[in-house]
């Protein structure tokens, strides 16, 4: 699925139109979560929550101002929060098992295939539901013109701190690209550098949140010096919102763009498998850990292997560190310690001899021959080329 995203320029009527929509988008999925809870569990399903949607539609006005099947996309939001619950249940997941909740900060409506038309060339879409949001203007350099309006599955509107964007989901293959070269490459995953690959190389580690974390505490601070309820401090909270917004396009941008340059240059890439949302629980270390964004780093690693035609393997992390890459003898050492040696006489830098043995990790999975060490020339992974195209997984 490509999702493909245009800002949208529109006057403040409009604004108001579109943000009614998305409270009605909201009073219906938390109506659907109700009737679920209130409901025997047998006799509810997705249908019975689409059937759910026409009855809300009869008994409110507002709702039924809203297209029918954004309602249904309404309820069918409601259903996947639901169906989460009970997948965790069955797998006996550890902990809280996502029991669903009524949404408060709902910042989206969707629109199926209907409710919403075109302009012919392209560049302004009109919302035929009774909510009144009517003609917007796309701003933006996507090529939503060059695939059919048939292809067309979703379209959102997205509201965000600088403003409201159109969101075109498309229902299109990807299409392949050649890769460079045909290396393998190993990558550890760290908070010193972002990642150390297995050919020697440090890609350094960005770290947007603490460059911009001064003029963000500022931001903040500004917000309470403001009268409740006043204009002034509507407009203080937009500008703290708009500063978390800038630090969140970085990190995606950076993990899709790092990702894209390791795959085009690599037929097979070696990456940890990480529990990132336990490793957060280390409240030393929790702000770092979400600010290089590894989850992003790794989601775009797999789509851009199916892009490239490479193949992507997800290995165990445990041990990677301790183990010697050269020899297999196991040395402790603490997180202090940058540098492993080992008796055999090996001495590599430590995420560099860690991402040494998740290459070997994945060639043993694959029944490869596992790489002995880390010198020799490798496949740079700087590769200097930019998206062309926002996709979305």
């Amino acid at each position: 699925m490509l999702v493909l995203e245009y800002k949208v320029k529109c006057n403040q009527s409009r604004k108001q139109a579109i943000n009614e929509a998305i409270r009605t988008t909201q009073f219906v999925r938390n109506k659907a979560i109700r009737y679920w809870m209130d409901s025997p569990e047998a006799n509810v399903n997705r249908i019975v929550l689409n059937n759910y949607s026409t009855a809300l539609r009869k008994e409110f006005s507002f709702v039924e101002e809203l297209n029918s099947m954004a309602c249904q996309s309404a309820t069918e939001r409601a259903w996947q929060a639901i169906q989460r619950f009970y997948d965790n249940c069955k797998k006996k997941v550890a902990g809280k098992k996502g029991y669903p909740r009524f949404q408060k900060d709902n910042r989206s409506v969707e629109y199926k295939t209907s409710g919403w038309s075109l302009h012919p060339t392209k560049r302004r879409i009109t919302f035929t539901d009774k909510k009144g949001i009517g003609e917007l203007k796309l701003l933006g350099k996507w090529d939503i013109h060059t695939y059919p309006i048939k292809l067309i599955k979703r379209v959102r509107i997205v509201k965000r701190a600088d403003g409201f964007y159109v969101q075109f989901c498309v229902d299109t293959e990807i299409k392949q690209e050649l890769r460079i070269a045909d290396g393998e490459i190993g990558l550890d995953v760290g908070l010193e550098y972002f990642y150390s690959d297995s050919n020697g190389y440090h890609e350094p580690n960005p770290r947007f949140l603490r460059k911009e974390e001064k003029s963000i505490k500022h931001a903040q601070r500004r917000i309470y010096t403001k009268e409740k309820g006043k204009n002034q401090r509507r407009k203080a909270k937009q500008r703290y919102a708009r500063k978390h917004l800038k630090v969140s396009r970085q990190r995606h941008e950076h993990a899709k763009r790092t990702a894209r340059n390791v795959c085009k240059a690599n037929a097979l890439v070696a990456y940890e498998d990480l529990k990132v949302k336990n490793m957060v629980k280390n409240h030393c270390l929790a702000k770092s850990i979400n600010d290089a964004a590894w989850s992003n780093f790794s989601q775009w690693l797999q789509y851009f292997a199916v892009k490239f035609n490479s193949i992507v393997v997800a290995v165990a992390p445990h041990c990677t560190s301790q183990k010697c890459s050269n020899c297999g003898a196991i040395v402790k050492k603490s997180l202090s310690t940058r540098t492993h040696k080992c008796s055999c006489g090996c001495e590599l830098q430590r995420d560099i001899n860690a991402a040494v043995n998740i290459l070997n990790l994945a060639k043993q999975a694959r029944g490869g021959h596992p790489r002995s060490n880390a010198t020799g020339v490798g496949i740079s992974t700087l590769v200097g080329e930019n998206l062309l195209e926002q996709i979305l997984t």
